[in-house]
């Protein structure tokens, strides 16, 4: 996921070690370097916010301190995990759910393509594996398949679907899910959503009497990792409309630059709770800064 930022961090430290030998890095010579770094992780879709930390922390370990060829790449992880340790904010998903009351109501949302419904699935999936019961709700009545889709899901991880007819209130099938789960005593309700922008203004009033219908414990925004910027700028936008407790990003697999998930947190303000890998349902990751280190270095 972050094939463009390794090439960019192994570029540094090749520019860096040609640059110092046993001798202090001098501001100038920092600046230099840096300039050239700021424009690749700009490029990546790291913010520019996040871009300043990272300096301003590397000039504090590097700058006039006597230095070895062999210790910048050490220097330069620390100054990362510490950067992200500020910028990232992450949650224990599950954890969480057990503090709250029963059942658990979780109201994913989105704009059109970021992967909600297979992000929801994944979520059902992992429930499961905690012994956590839940039913979904086919809350996207307005996309042709959509309830198709997650009936499917439902029926490969063995678990209830409540759906109405396409057309059908949204909030109505989310409100008869939720009576389901309270009758059944299950543990959590996962809501679909229909796709939208904040600009579509009744798509979002349909969003907004989700919640006041429901009134969820959880409202998390799936961001399409792959579009960068923009989905940063819009989920702004969407947040600032109905509101949303975290994040969950999908297709980082996919996401060659990875500049957005360094960033993203950061800029909304919420934590993510987890990064989606992959097509299967396994295919979600807790996001943990050591492990994100880990993987710009690997």
């Amino acid at each position: 996921m972050f094939g463009k930022l390794k090439n960019i961090f192994k570029k540094s430290v090749t520019t860096v070690k040609k640059t110092i030998t046993e001798k202090t890095l001098t501001k100038d010579e920092f600046e230099k370097i840096f300039w050239d770094l700021e424009l690749e992780l700009i490029q990546a879709n790291v913010a520019p916010h996040v871009i300043d930390l990272l300096k301003n922390e590397l000039e504090a370990q590097l700058v006039d301190v006597k230095l070895k060829k062999r210790t910048f790449e050490s220097v330069l992880k620390t100054s990362l995990k510490n950067v992200l340790s500020q910028t990232i904010q992450t949650a224990d998903f599950i954890k969480h759910l057990k503090t709250l009351s029963k059942p658990v109501t979780i109201l994913f949302v989105g704009f059109n393509g970021a992967g909600k419904t297979t992000t929801l699935a994944k979520v059902a999936h992992l429930l499961k594996n905690h012994k956590m019961s839940c039913v979904l709700a086919a809350g996207d009545t307005f996309r042709a398949a959509s309830i198709e889709q997650l009936e499917t899901h439902a029926q490969n991880l063995g678990v209830r679907l409540v759906k109405h007819d396409y057309g059908a209130d949204s909030a109505a099938v989310a409100f008869d899910a939720l009576k389901h789960a309270q009758a059944k005593g299950l543990d959590c309700v996962l809501i679909d959503t229909a796709g939208r922008s904040h600009q579509n203004v009744n798509l979002m009033n349909e969003l907004k009497k989700i919640k006041r219908v429901i009134q969820p414990d959880l409202t998390l925004l799936v961001i399409d990792s792959l579009t960068g910027s923009d989905s940063v700028n819009q989920a702004k936008l969407f947040d600032e409309a109905v509101g949303v407790d975290g994040l969950i990003l999908s297709k980082t697999d996919s996401d060659t630059k990875g500049g957005t998930i360094l960033s993203v947190s950061y800029l909304l303000s919420k934590p993510i709770f987890f990064l989606g890998t992959g097509q299967s349902y396994h295919d979600l990751e807790s996001a943990h800064v050591d492990r994100l280190v880990l993987d710009l270095f690997d």
